[in-house]
């Protein structure tokens, strides 16, 4: 078989693509949480919706996925996984039945509180100093928040 490459174009170059270190260090960030949430039997994005709950108390279904930036293929299934397991509860809102409503149980409250010591467990993997850590943290909001507007 002939090694047949093409003509690399710069802006094709892996190291070009602000796209790719985003990635990656997204994955690695959420690997570093796995030991920590595996043993309590949630996944990372379970854990992203304790972390609103707990904040916002009674939230609806589509704020949760707004605010996670979740689709309700996504987020539905994972619900329902922790209402089975009687973290949450779902409800039809008074004011307009095809509306969810999604609280924490106080089994819920007592495993959000046991959250957290995760954020600082996870700190301690990320070698930045806190200005650094800062100023991607700024960065990252500016533009998430500039893609949100380009939609």
């Amino acid at each position: 078989m002939d090694n047949i490459k093409p003509n690399v174009c710069e802006q094709l170059r892996l190291e070009n693509q602000l796209c790719f270190p985003l990635y990656a260090a997204s994955r690695q960030i959420v690997n570093k949480y796995t030991p920590h949430l595996k043993p309590l039997g949630i996944t990372y994005t379970q854990y992203l919706v304790f972390l609103v709950l707990g904040e916002c108390g009674e939230m609806k279904v589509s704020e949760i996925g707004s605010k996670l930036m979740l689709d309700n293929g996504t987020l539905s299934p994972l619900l329902k996984k922790l209402e089975k397991e009687g973290y949450i509860t779902r409800s039809r809102s008074s004011e307009d039945e095809r509306i969810v409503m999604i609280s924490l149980t106080q089994k819920g409250v007592e495993f959000y509180n046991g959250l957290s010591d995760i954020p600082g467990k996870i700190g301690s993997c990320v070698c930045l100093d806190s200005k650094k850590a800062g100023e991607l943290y700024t960065l990252l909001y500016e533009l998430l928040g500039s893609m949100q507007e380009n939609q």
